[in-house]
């Protein structure tokens, strides 16, 4: 491995651990990852030279906090701490030093500050994955725009929005106790899950632009699992990430469109993230204490096992949307589970169960794609147009609705085939 990767994978590694012990100590996110930054930048010029220090995180928070405090003392007119090539080879002693400091509970409790404040219950959605993405991740602003479709200066302001919110909020830099820690906990949960959703959710022009944010989610999940290893709705997490995102090489054809998950090369699929996947949901749930991460992914992982669609196991399947409903009551939650009736009972039953659904989903793309094919399935070819050509007015990419066309080209051809019997 060259100078430059093994520096930046350790970098990386040691950055939620370094800014949130910087945190702890400034008390300010923008002085933290000023601190940060600074310190890599020694990193880079030191490490190549001296090889990598004993415990990158460790060292890399000495020599933050020491630029950081001689930067305020040079603003103060103070004497400055001393300059680059003593401060480096005095870091010997200290980092063993810190390093003894920077035990299982300093580790976890920092990492989870620095998680807890970009999941700020002030931040909307977007601002909080924003945030995580640029302090906890380090990924640029120009990396997360790209991402996220928009300008750097529209990501730029709203990152700058979330970190003046958090200051505003003045938020407390002290370890939560165990209720609030438990809150707080599903709130970074549910912004890891978030990040997922955007890239898997991204059609085929740009699922390779932001396939970065999948992977980013699974790299905070297993950081997250690390911190709460007996936790089972984090393992659950963990693994409905690693096997959705193991399908991703079979997710699109070579022109981008949708490939449905049972016309999907299984072939395709990362057996090696099914099976870390796999092997954690079972793990999960053997604690015996079911949430709704653990639910998605047991469904996940019945249709993981399957080696061949016809294998699927679609009225386990339909039990375990049930239970989700349960915990989870959403229209989208039966909307999927109808698909499993489908499967079991046939269209009609699954038409039935979604029917009630639609004045709240009366603006879903998905709602009147899963109602179009439910009518295909049944012969109501006119219904069934109504139905995709809504849903392809509601298309929120140009692979939903070239999907969409797929199936009223079918019903075209039928009605055709039809017609030509007539005569």
């Amino acid at each position: 491995m060259t100078d430059s990767a093994w520096i930046d994978a350790a970098l990386t590694s040691a950055r939620p651990q370094a800014v949130g012990a910087l945190l702890r100590y400034f008390r300010n996110l923008d002085t933290a990852e000023e601190a940060f930054q600074n310190a890599c930048l020694r990193a880079l010029k030191s490490w190549p030279q001296n090889g990598p220090p004993r415990d990158p995180a460790a060292w890399l928070i000495m020599v933050g906090r020491n630029v950081a405090i001689d930067e305020v003392r040079r603003n103060k007119r103070q004497q400055p701490l001393p300059e680059d090539d003593q401060a480096i080879s005095d870091l010997d002693d200290a980092e063993d030093e810190i390093a003894e400091r920077l035990d299982g509970s300093h580790y976890r409790d920092d990492i989870l500050r620095l998680l807890f404040i970009c999941c700020h219950k002030d931040l909307p959605a977007t601002q909080q994955i924003a945030l995580a993405l640029r302090i906890v991740s380090g990924l640029s602003v120009k990396q997360i725009a790209r991402a996220f479709l928009v300008s750097e200066a529209a990501m730029e302001q709203r990152i700058t929005r979330a970190k003046a919110r958090v200051a505003d909020a003045k938020v407390a830099f002290e370890t939560p106790g165990a209720i609030e820690r438990s809150e707080r906990l599903a709130s970074v949960a549910a912004m890891i899950y978030l990040i997922f959703n955007e890239g898997y959710s991204a059609s085929g022009d740009t699922a390779e632009i932001r396939s970065p944010l999948c992977e980013e989610a699974i790299r905070l999940a297993r950081l997250l699992l690390r911190l709460f290893q007996s936790e089972p709705e984090i393992m659950g997490l963990t693994a409905l990430l690693l096997v959705q995102h193991a399908r991703a090489a079979a997710r699109f054809d070579a022109d981008g469109q949708v490939i449905l998950l049972e016309d999907q090369d299984r072939g395709l699929w990362n057996q090696k993230l099914i099976s870390e996947g796999l092997a954690l949901i079972d793990k999960a749930m053997r604690h015996r204490r079911s949430g709704p991460y653990q639910v998605q992914a047991a469904i996940a992982a019945l249709h993981a096992r399957a080696e061949k669609p016809e294998d699927t196991d679609w009225a386990q399947i339909d039990l375990l949307y049930g239970a989700l409903e349960v915990m989870q009551p959403s229209p989208v939650v039966t909307l999927n589970r109808a698909v499993a009736v489908s499967k079991v009972r046939g269209a009609e039953a699954a038409l039935e169960l979604i029917e009630p659904l639609a004045p709240r989903l009366a603006n879903y793309f998905h709602y009147f794609g899963v109602r179009g094919a439910f009518l295909m399935q049944l012969g109501r070819n006119e219904e069934a147009r109504v139905a995709f050509d809504r849903a392809i007015a509601l298309a929120n990419t140009t692979a939903e609705a070239a999907h969409i066309r797929m199936h009223i080209d079918r019903l075209m051809r039928d009605s055709q085939q039809r017609s030509v019997k007539a005569k």
